[in-house]
């Protein structure tokens, strides 16, 4: 029998399931290009379900569903909510585009970012690892269907061929380390496997072996290097639009699946995991930002910085735990929900001004695309500007602000290996700003190549301007914010 306080717990959930369906029902009457009856729809239910996360998240309790196979706790309702609010604005700057493209004729589009929502809800709450696998498959499918969803584009269909191969691999390794776990400790409940774990009875070699999958697994879905081949390939070659939702809410459920398999469930093998993540991140900023200079295509461009960006993030994970001490293991994880919450806020405006600049019959996607931007548009000039200085991690930008507090983190450790892993972050931010900078002047110095001036639909202007506003609001008081997360992951890992 179930009981109604767990339906109360996953009535986020159960709302987007439901809703899901019944946009695709709809959709069958509405006969306008742009789906209008659709699309509205769409978004008022994703504003109630974030409403529904944040007052779920402002209550401060930790809850448990469904025989704790379901958690329901500060950090997971707070990312939820931001999860549903970024898939908001993918819809608001992909539907123009998404129009002249002839995607939205059977409202495809609509429906499947509800299931990939929920996929990412059902990451996000999952206290058991086959409910974290069913969430994780329920993203990467609905993924796949939407980067194909221009069916008669080769490209498109060639990132998603990639991506589905790469991706089954990816999960192939997820499960199998996930299996080899349960194998050693006879429980799927990451509660009861952290304890299984710290009695200190299983083989060390055999959790490290299980462990090495998980990992692996884990870092396909952050886009960590080595493991980061399809980005660069799925990012360029599916429909802008889709890729701005690859890119942005999904990076907040791979941060959730990271604390709850190995920091929630794995803790004392923190010394192991730790190192692991480490080799990532070194790789992932080395490899990330080296190859991005070399890129014209912008989307491309973005794909390797998001590689860098992700080094960063596992930076913050693998300063936790310091010589056996957890004293700074909430400041740590904090500072990269922190970093991984802004950066999507500024992949979201990034990638809108490229749907923006994207015309019927042209994609806008070459770094030689912006040329003149300032000349024709100040406002968007000014707000892909804020984006990449970001990025690049220039105060008084909130990127700036989210380097900090990772590299603070490192450096409070104490560790010189980790103050070391500090200073190789700042070179390799340093080179990072190299290729932003140089977007920068294609678009204030380089003459225009098109006289064409820029024009938006109200709601894009609105959003994309408050999205920008946002970059600079953050970085100017990051305080709301990173209080925010400080709060949720002590009141997530104090239960």
């Amino acid at each position: 029998m179930i009981d109604t306080f767990s339906l109360i717990l996953v009535s986020p959930e159960i709302l987007l399931l439901v809703m899901a369906c019944v946009v695709a029902l709809v959709d069958l009457g509405v006969k306008t290009r742009l789906r209008d009856g659709t699309y509205w729809l769409s978004m008022l239910t994703l504003a109630v379900v974030a409403w529904f996360c944040a007052d779920f998240a402002q209550s401060g309790v930790t809850s448990y569903a469904f025989g704790k196979m379901i958690v329901s706790d500060p950090m997971g309702n707070w990312l939820k909510c931001f999860a549903a609010i970024a898939m908001m604005v993918c819809l608001v700057y992909g539907r123009p585009y998404a129009g002249d493209r002839d995607m939205l004729r059977g409202g495809e589009l609509f429906t499947l970012s509800l299931f990939a929502l929920l996929g990412i809800f059902v990451m996000i709450s999952g206290s058991n690892f086959l409910v974290i696998y069913l969430g994780l498959e329920l993203l990467t499918l609905s993924s796949y269907a939407l980067v194909a969803l221009r069916r008669d584009n080769a490209v498109a269909t060639e990132a998603a061929m990639k991506y589905f191969v790469l991706g089954a691999m990816a999960s192939g390794f997820l499960l199998y380390g996930l299996s080899m776990l349960y194998g050693a400790t006879g429980s799927l409940d990451v509660a009861t496997v952290f304890k299984v774990i710290g009695t200190g009875q299983i083989k060390h070699q055999v959790l490290v072996f299980g462990l090495v999958f998980v990992v692996a697994g884990l870092a396909f879905k952050i886009g960590a290097a080595p493991f980061h081949m399809w980005i660069p390939d799925v990012y360029q070659g599916a429909p802008t639009a889709v890729t701005l939702m690859i890119g942005s809410a999904p990076k907040l459920a791979a941060f959730a699946i990271v604390i709850r398999l190995l920091v929630e469930g794995m803790l004392p093998l923190a010394i192991d995991w730790q190192q692991m993540l480490m080799v990532l991140a070194v790789a992932s900023l080395f490899i990330g930002n080296l190859a991005a200079i070399a890129q014209t295509n912008l989307k491309r461009m973005l794909a390797y910085s998001t590689i860098g960006q992700m080094g960063f993030v596992l930076l913050g994970l693998m300063s936790g735990v310091v010589n056996g001490n957890t004293l700074s293991a909430a400041n740590a994880y904090s500072s990269s929900m922190f970093y991984v919450i802004t950066y999507v806020l500024t992949t979201l405006a990034s990638f809108g001004i490229i749907l923006l600049l994207a015309r019927e019959g042209f994609e806008s996607e070459e770094i030689a695309d912006l040329a003149g931007l300032n000349q024709r548009s100040p406002l968007y000039a000014g707000i892909m500007t804020m984006c990449l200085l970001s990025l690049a991690g220039i105060p008084p930008l909130v990127g700036f602000y989210a380097k900090l507090a990772v590299l603070q983190a490192l450096v409070v450790s104490g560790a010189p290996l980790y103050i070391g892993l500090a200073v190789f972050a700042v070179l390799m931010s340093l080179i990072a700003a190299f290729y932003y900078i140089r977007v920068i002047k294609v678009m204030y110095f380089d003459e225009p190549i098109t006289a064409t001036t820029v024009s938006a639909p109200v709601d894009v202007r609105v959003v994309l301007s408050i999205n920008g506003a946002l970059i600079l609001v953050l970085g100017i008081l990051p305080g709301g914010l990173m209080t925010l997360c400080a709060q949720a992951i002590v009141k997530t890992l104090g239960s």
